[in-house]
């Protein structure tokens, strides 16, 4: 199994192009496996900041599934289901994305999420590295359709409601189903400087991302992370953080990304 990064935060606080840009240094470090990126925002927006376009969500699939008839065993369903999440996977250059879609209605979709759940873990099993692009409730990991979480990045603009949200994500990590290692915040557009080892209430402080007029020209031309030169100031910045995340893994986990990036066992 490889590792599962989770970004979160509320709208508007740069959340998904900070997961983009977590994507793109992870390409650097996962060899021919890739990453596997899964956006659980029910606004949709990794795939444009990515610069591609799925074809189709797993909600939609989910419905589909829902509504199927199927016979005394269950497998018209799940066979349905599985082969939908095939064509739910939109392959790109060195990464493979999983589009969730809009979050669940009043029915019931607890047979649904089972098999979600384990297609998904099969599929995660095959990268290094997961990214998973969650919206501020976490709905996607609270129904434990991932998973367990070796980091947990919250997003957060600098202001009062800003940091008061961050903590509130952060202490929603306690009451979901799932195992989350490492929780951390990033300040996001931010003008001021790191200081290290901050400390945000019981939550460690991973970095501040400043304002950088190449990341808004990007998103006013609709352009995908790549486009950001390397040396783009909150380029580095995320980049500075996941090779930090990255250093603190324990070695028994590096040997074991090294030789599936290697073609080991």
């Amino acid at each position: 199994m490889g590792m599962t990064i989770a970004v979160s935060g509320k709208g508007g606080s740069g959340k998904t192009t900070v997961a983009s840009m977590i994507v793109r240094v992870l390409l650097e470090h996962a060899g021919q496996q890739g990453v596997l990126c899964i956006d659980a925002d029910p606004n949709s927006c990794l795939a444009m900041a990515l610069g591609v376009e799925p074809d189709t969500t797993v909600a939609e699939l989910r419905e589909q599934a829902r509504n199927k008839p199927t016979n005394e065993a269950g497998m018209d369903r799940m066979r349905s289901f599985e082969y939908g999440l095939q064509r739910a996977i939109t392959e790109a250059q060195g990464f493979d994305l999983v589009t969730m879609g809009q979050p669940e209605g009043p029915s019931c979709y607890c047979a649904v999420n089972n098999m979600l759940r384990k297609v998904l873990d099969q599929a995660s099993a095959k990268y290094p590295f997961v990214v998973v692009d969650n919206e501020a409730g976490m709905e996607h990991l609270s129904r434990r359709t991932t998973n367990n979480v070796d980091f947990l990045c919250v997003v957060s603009e600098p202001t009062e409601v800003g940091k008061i949200t961050a903590r509130r994500i952060c202490g929603l990590t306690r009451r979901l189903p799932i195992s989350v290692g490492k929780v951390g915040i990033l300040w996001n557009k931010t003008s001021a400087e790191p200081t290290g080892g901050e400390e945000e209430g019981e939550f460690s402080v991973l970095g501040r991302v400043p304002e950088d007029p190449l990341v808004l020209d990007a998103s006013k031309r609709g352009a995908s992370v790549f486009s950001l030169p390397a040396d783009s100031a909150a380029f580095s910045a995320v980049r500075a953080m996941v090779e930090e995340v990255l250093a603190q893994r324990p070695e028994s986990d590096v040997s074991r990304l090294a030789r599936m990036i290697s073609g080991g066992s």
